[in-house]
């Protein structure tokens, strides 16, 4: 017997649990949200301590509520996040208990669901599962018992969290390359991976990078017609904000080294291919700029010409001499930081509703389980379903789904 019946279930705190709060009350839509430890927590545990948010503050916004700053073209920190999260929570109020973790969904025979918690037995008649897209740390098993420290993307904090030495970051994703940019920053060594990427600009023609995927409507593009392509841009908003190239990287002291292969010992075999990695980023990025002017010349927009932005720096030597090979013990590098990404995790959800690969099967996030719903996943229905300022809008069609299921 359940400990407890109510009409909706959301699981997650984090922005996709609060706008779904939000959007289900705007509705009148009784619930209940659970949060496995705080709200934002992944906000507050999971970052490091020198990251700039890659989206400028003028873009910032939930449902109803705007991102409070005194500059617009800014890029603010994790604690103004934060405490910008915290502010919606409130102006929100959603029905939520923190401090209770959901081990296991399963559905009754009558359709109804069974949320087995760390406080006891819930039972709903829907269920909204909004723990975001980064639930696992994606590590690979390369290099899993060298006695070096390593740490993922995740939970790196700060150059001093490191032992002295040389670092290899592997991954040059927005995450990898602004780690290695603050690493090299602080006066380290810095080995970085750098594999397939989608580097576009930070600013064009006097725009922010959010203005024109807005302007050009790039980020309503749904998943059918991304197609396969799962590259994310490689942007920062360090710094003041500034487009990521690897050649000025390189410039400036990092080596720059290929995939990661195979490992024996401390040795590291470097696949090819590093050239070629930059040489596709560079055509996202000219295609890109491409694409703008074309749009600024059809639609007649009164923005300046950048040539500048097209100049490209020469190959350096770790490019045109690309190492085969890296030991680790030689060039003295002590440290390791996994910036590979994230993956789903869906194993407490004992209901056939993922793919072979463990993800969501959904359209827009509405499951073919009926009263089963997922929200806040990267390409949900369109591009920004994982922006702050996109989740609402999926919200909003869960919400007024459920309304007409219940």
């Amino acid at each position: 017997m359940p400990d407890e019946t109510i009409k909706t279930l959301v699981i997650g705190g984090g922005q996709a649990g609060l706008v779904m709060s939000h959007r289900l009350k705007q509705r009148g839509l009784a619930h209940l949200v659970v949060e496995r430890h705080r709200i934002a927590e992944r906000w507050r545990s999971e970052r490091w301590d020198g990251l700039k948010f890659q989206f400028p503050n003028w873009s910032v916004r939930l449902p109803e509520f705007p991102f409070p700053h005194s500059d617009p073209d800014g890029f603010s920190d994790t604690a103004d996040i934060i405490r910008f999260i915290e502010a919606y929570a409130a102006f929100v109020a959603p029905p939520i208990r923190c401090g209770v973790e959901v081990t296991r969904l399963s559905q009754r025979e009558d359709g109804r669901f069974l949320a087995e918690t760390t406080d006891g037995t819930i039972e709903a008649r829907n269920v909204v599962v909004a723990t975001g897209p980064y639930q696992r740390n994606v590590i690979p098993d390369l290099l899993r018992d060298l006695p070096v420290f390593q740490v993922h993307a995740s939970a790196y904090k700060n150059p001093e969290q490191l032992p002295p030495g040389a670092v290899l970051v592997a991954g040059a994703g927005a995450s990898g390359a602004q780690i290695a940019e603050e690493l090299l920053e602080a006066g380290r060594r810095v080995y970085l991976s750098v594999g397939r990427h989608r580097r576009l600009p930070r600013r064009y023609r006097g725009r922010d990078l959010i203005w024109w995927l807005a302007e050009m409507q790039f980020d309503q593009i749904t998943p059918e017609e991304r197609g396969p392509a799962r590259l994310g841009p490689v942007i920062s908003g360090a710094y003041g904000g500034r487009s990521i190239d690897f050649r000025d990287f390189a410039a400036r002291g990092m080596i720059l080294v290929g995939h990661l292969d195979t490992a024996v010992g401390s040795v590291i075999e470097i696949a090819p291919g590093l050239d070629k990695a930059l040489h596709e980023g560079d055509i996202a990025y000219t295609t890109f700029l491409d694409t703008v002017d074309e749009y600024v010349k059809r639609r007649h927009l009164d923005l300046p010409e950048e040539t500048g932005a097209r100049a490209t720096l020469p190959d350096p030597p770790s490019v045109t001499a690309p190492l085969t090979r890296l030991d680790l013990a030689a060039e003295g590098i002590s440290s390791i930081i996994w910036a590979t990404g994230y993956g789903v995790d869906f194993s407490w959800i004992d209901i056939p509703v993922t793919d072979a690969r463990g993800e969501a099967v959904h359209r827009n996030g509405i499951s073919p389980v009926p009263g089963l719903y997922f929200l806040g996943l990267q390409w949900l229905s369109k591009m920004n379903s994982s922006f702050l300022s996109g989740v609402g809008d999926d919200a909003a069609v869960l919400a007024d789904h459920i309304l007409g299921y219940r």
